[in-house]
């Protein structure tokens, strides 16, 4: 019997958490987002969108590690 690997689906955040784990205002996020200093967020509804969240943590990260001066 083939085994399948299970892998957790992409979870998206919403604007209000994007702006407490980066510390950014909405107008520098979609401001760096226009600039393509900013992951770029999904339509999830008519009105409504949200982030990747792993594409959030990875630009955490990627501002970590220019501050740190340490290689990812």
């Amino acid at each position: 019997m083939p085994t399948q690997q299970h892998t957790k689906p992409e979870s998206l955040i919403r604007l209000p958490e994007v702006m407490r784990r980066t510390g950014r205002g909405r107008t520098a996020i979609y401001t760096d987002m226009a600039a393509g200093n900013f992951p770029q967020s999904v339509s999830i509804g008519a009105r409504a969108v949200a982030w990747p969240e792993s594409a959030i943590d990875a630009w955490i990260t990627e501002r970590v590690t220019q501050a740190t001066g340490n290689a990812a």
